[in-house]
């Protein structure tokens, strides 16, 4: 596998960032945004965090400066992704240590007006375009210092968008990778579907070794209009020296539905804010996640399902692995307005510890303000029973495959919810790697 060559800026600073901006080719309005992002980063730095967020979150560990933005890279030219050669499909975007390495889209969905490219070059070229959504309804930059460290330096992303009434029947898929040791990546994913519209993106991120540091500052952004369908898979798949924080929101109209599914399986450390907006009447959102934490990660996510309007649904079912000394947390909160009657939301997230040495938080929550809806939530957490293990055992399998079979048997009511098979392929597989069964 080749490495990556690269200079890079190595702080944050006023000068760094003045040098950041020196090397881009953007409109005025694309700079203005990025001077307001860095200056409530400069401020925010100096804010606590939230603590109901981050206290079970411990980032004293972490050093910005050891990180910096590239200027110059000769990216790997091969990458170990979970779905890249798994389907064709209508479009793929790819980023390297934050550099755009390639983009094509289908012309028979080009010529129906679908923008699907890197976020640097839409900006120039379809800024009429992006400028309403960027960093404006879902992802704000004064959100916290992450958001804004994000909302100042990132680097490209990928974009999608699908015109009124147009169906793109084949799913799309963009590629964020590090290669460099101490690489940064700042990508953004921005993807808007105009009314009656929908699309499937499947998103990975992956390192091209699995010995070199990196860091990564993204956002991800779902705006999803009236009566379209949205479907986002994001696999996180960073080798265990990569520092991962992002913000990610969707927004959701009427009789809209999102279907949103991560699996966070790498990372030295993840932390994710994940927001839900249900905006319209009838608007849906399903989120399905896969977490498996081994060794000394900690993935952590922060979720938040908020009904902003009547007759809304929201669904959202975790489920999480963690084996040695890894850690796994969930802070989950549904929230209501006043206005927002009939409204049905759910979220439950499960655990299922494989160490005596690990360990699962689960905090579930409700906001209400409306009085006639029907909110629930739930977390369970339980170690593997080593009578199902004996069980299995005693009919020819080995300790490894005993295993294997409980623990896909525990994430399989995600698997269920996960319409794209090619996704359910590459989770099943990617949790025999975890468990050290099979080959690549």
């Amino acid at each position: 596998m080749s490495t990556a060559v690269t200079a890079r800026t190595t702080s944050f600073d006023a000068e760094s960032f003045e040098q950041f901006l020196s090397t881009r080719n953007e409109p005025t309005w694309v700079t203005d945004q990025r001077r307001m992002a860095f200056e409530s980063y400069r401020e925010l730095l100096a804010i606590e965090l939230d603590p109901e967020e981050w206290k079970r979150v411990d980032i004293r560990a972490f050093r910005a400066e050891k990180f910096g933005i590239s200027t110059t890279s000769k990216p790997a030219t091969s990458f170990g992704t979970l779905l890249a050669d798994r389907a064709e499909f209508a479009g793929v975007v790819s980023h390297i240590d934050g550099a755009c390495t390639r983009t094509t889209l289908d012309p028979k969905w080009a010529a129906k007006g679908v923008l699907f490219g890197n976020l640097s070059d839409l900006v120039r070229d379809h800024g009429d375009v992006l400028k309403p959504y960027l960093m404006t309804h879902a992802v704000k930059a004064d959100a916290d210092r992450f958001a804004a460290w994000h909302g100042a330096f990132w680097t490209g992303g990928t974009v999608l968008y699908v015109p009124r009434n147009v169906q793109v029947a084949e799913p799309l898929y963009s590629l964020i990778g590090l290669s460099a040791d101490g690489a940064t990546d700042f990508s953004h994913t921005l993807i808007i579907l105009e009314e009656g519209a929908s699309a499937t993106l499947l998103e990975e991120t992956a390192s091209a070794s699995a010995t070199a540091s990196g860091l990564h500052v993204g956002a991800v952004e779902l705006l999803v209009a009236s009566r379209a369908n949205l479907r986002y898979v994001q696999l996180q798949n960073w080798n265990d020296k990569v520092w991962h924080f992002a913000h990610q929101a969707g927004r959701v109209q009427n009789d809209a539905s999102l279907q949103w599914t991560v699996g966070a399986l790498g990372a030295k450390l993840a932390h994710i804010h994940q927001d839900v907006h249900l905006d319209g009447k009838g608007a849906a959102a399903e989120v399905n996640g896969v977490t498996f934490a081994t060794e000394k990660q900690l993935i952590s996510y922060y979720t938040q399902q908020t009904h902003h309007a009547p007759n809304t649904r929201s669904d959202l079912l975790y489920k999480d692995v963690v084996r040695d000394k890894a850690r796994c947390i969930w802070r989950g909160m549904i929230k209501v307005d006043p206005g927002a009657q009939k409204t049905d939301g759910y979220q439950r997230n499960d655990s299922l510890l494989m160490s005596e040495t690990c360990r699962a938080d689960a905090i579930p929550g409700l906001e209400i303000e409306a009085d006639d809806v029907r909110c629930t939530h739930g977390a369970t957490c339980g170690r593997v029973d080593e009578e199902q293990l004996f069980y299995c055992m005693c009919r020819g399998m080995s300790r490894g495959e005993a295993m294997h079979m409980i623990v896909e048997g525990f994430f399989q009511r995600v698997y269920d919810r996960i319409p794209v098979e090619i996704v359910r392929e590459t989770l099943g597989q990617a949790v025999e790697r975890k468990l050290g069964i099979g080959g690549e």
